[in-house]
């Protein structure tokens, strides 16, 4: 698999997400995304209770732990690269969680519009 060039939404260098927990498409704790990666990882959110318990009903389960997958469950303030098209669908229904521009892939531009980014972007 090889990697889009890691850009950011602001065309600067991709910055890390997060390393605890260790998050990304490639688990490098980046928001890197390549042609494999079909849910196009590439949007790096500061989770909310709000968010994951709207994902969790649109059948997203992401805070349960799942120790078979090595998946210890996010919560409130985790960062965690999600899926563009559901971030997205997160912000139309008000439960968008804030956002790291720093760490966002340019690929998002492809399914997020720029001002709906920044309107959930946040300093850390």
């Amino acid at each position: 698999m090889k990697k889009d060039p890691a850009i950011n939404v602001l065309g600067d260098p991709l910055e890390s997400c997060s390393t605890d927990p260790i998050t990304g498409f490639f688990r490098d704790g980046a928001c890197n995304t390549c042609a494999e990666d079909t849910g196009r990882h590439t949007v790096c959110a500061v989770l909310t209770a709000e968010f994951l318990v709207f994902s969790k009903y649109l059948g997203n389960d992401l805070s349960t732990p799942r120790p078979e997958f090595m998946f210890q469950g996010l919560k409130p303030g985790d960062r965690w690269c999600l899926c563009a098209s559901r971030f997205l669908q997160a912000a139309e229904e008000g439960a968008g969680p804030r956002i790291r521009l720093e760490a966002t892939h340019s690929r998002t531009l492809d399914i997020v519009p720029l001002d709906v980014l920044i309107a959930h972007a946040c300093e850390d």
